[in-house]
C-alpha cells in the first residue's frame, strides 16, 4: 500500500548563509542527454563535448563567485568529472576553498548520445566497479576528491551487505575521503537506516548521505533527520524534482500551492523550492542543478526567501506518496 508523504515541517531552522549551504550538481551539464524537463531550451544547439565544457566552467565560476563552496558530480555524468578537474586545474584559489562530492556504481554507456541509446547508464555496485571508476575519479580529481558515494543505493544493494566492498570502502575513509551513499526510490527512508548501521571494525561506514527530497517527494525527511542526529553530512538532490517544481513547468494542479506562495512572496518557484529544503532542520547542503546561468541566479535568490510557517505549511500540500513520485519520475523522457 502507498505510504503517505511525510509533512513539510510548519517551522524553519535558525538563519544560516544559503549560498555556502547551496551545491551546484553537475548531472544536467557533464552529458547531453538527462531527463530534466525543458531541456531542449537549456543547452546550446549543438551539445558538442566543447559546449558543455564551456557551460559547466561558466557555471562553477558564477557559482563560486556566489559563494557556492560544494560541488557534485559522478562517473556516469558523461564528461562532469572531467569538466569540474578542468577548472580545478585553472583555479587553483576556487579550489583550496570548496569540497568535491562524486559518485561512482553507474557506469556511462551512452556514448555521447540522446537518442537510440538502450541504456544511458548501467548500475552496479560490486567490488570491481568500485576498483575501476575510484581509479578513474582519482586520475581526474586527485587529491580534490571529498566526498565518494555509492550512486543511488536502494534496500537491496549489495553495497550495504558486501563485506569485500565495505573493506574498499573503509580502506577509502582511512585516506581521508568521506564514504557515503546516494539513495533513490520509494524506499529511501528504509536505505538510509540500513546505511547507518554498517560498521567495519566498530566504526561507521558510511559518514554522509545524499536523497532526494522536494516539496512533492518528502517520504525520506524523518530518516534524513535520523542521519543528521548520527552527524552524517546530509545532501538534497533533486530538490526542484528535475524541473518539475521550476516556473514553466509548474503550471499543473499539482503545484497550485507553490503557485499561490510565490505570488504571496514575491519569489520564483525555483526560489521557493530550494528555500523550503533549505528550512529542513536536517540538511546539511542543497544542490541546484541549473543548466543556466539564469537558473543558477534564480535559484540562489533562494537566499532572499523568508518563509514562514504558514507558508511551508501550505507548500506541504504538495507532497505525492512517494511510489506516485517515483513513478512518474521513471517516465520522464532522456532528452
Amino acid at each position: 500500500m502507498p505510504t503517505e508523504p511525510e509533512p513539510v515541517p510548519a517551522t524553519a531552522p535558525a538563519a544560516r548563509s544559503l549560498p555556502a549551504r547551496v551545491g551546484l550538481g553537475t548531472a544536467a551539464v557533464g552529458r547531453p542527454g538527462y531527463i530534466n524537463l525543458g531541456r531542449a531550451d537549456d543547452l546550446p544547439a549543438e551539445r558538442t563535448v566543447e559546449a558543455l565544457r564551456e557551460r559547466t566552467h561558466a557555471l562553477l565560476d558564477a557559482a563560486f563567485a556566489a559563494g557556492v563552496r560544494y560541488l557534485d558530480t559522478a562517473r556516469s555524468y558523461g564528461r562532469a568529472e572531467e569538466f569540474l578537474a578542468q577548472w580545478l586545474a585553472t583555479r587553483p584559489e576556487a579550489a583550496a576553498q570548496v569540497t568535491v562530492g562524486s559518485k561512482w556504481g553507474y557506469t556511462y554507456t551512452a556514448g555521447w548520445r540522446t537518442s537510440g541509446v538502450a541504456a544511458h547508464e548501467v548500475k552496479e555496485h560490486s567490488a570491481r566497479v568500485f576498483d575501476r571508476q575510484i581509479r578513474e575519479s582519482r586520475a581526474l580529481l586527485g587529491s580534490h576528491l571529498d566526498v565518494y558515494l555509492v550512486h543511488s543505493v536502494v534496500p537491496d544493494s549489495p553495497a550495504l551487505t558486501d563485506p569485500v566492498l565495505h573493506g574498499r570502502l573503509a580502506a577509502l575513509a582511512a585516506e581521508g575521503v568521506r564514504v557515503g551513499l546516494s539513495t533513490s526510490g520509494p524506499a529511501q527512508g528504509d536505505t538510509i537506516r540500513r546505511a547507518l548501521d554498517v560498521t567495519v571494525e566498530g566504526r561507521p561506514l558510511f559518514t554522509a548521505v545524499q536523497a532526494t527530497w522536494n516539496l512533492l517527494e518528502t517520504s525520506a525527511a524523518p530518516a534524513l533527520g535520523e542521519a543528521h542526529a548520527a552527524g552524517r553530512l546530509v545532501v538534497v538532490k533533486e530538490a526542484m524534482a528535475n524541473g518539475r517544481l521550476a516556473g514553466r513547468n509548474a503550471t499543473g494542479p499539482d503545484t497550485a500551492a507553490l503557485r499561490t506562495v510565490a505570488a504571496r512572496t514575491a519569489a520564483a518557484p525555483d526560489a521557493l523550492a530550494l528555500a523550503a529544503a533549505a528550512a529542513q532542520p536536517w540538511a546539511d547542503i542543497v544542490l541546484s542543478g541549473a543548466a543556466t546561468l539564469d537558473q543558477l541566479a534564480s535559484n540562489l535568490t533562494a537566499a532572499e526567501v523568508s518563509l514562514t510557517p504558514e507558508d511551508l505549511a501550505a507548500l506541504g500540500a504538495l507532497a505525492e506518496p512517494a511510489e506516485t513520485y517515483w513513478r512518474t519520475r521513471a517516465c520522464l523522457p532522456w532528452a
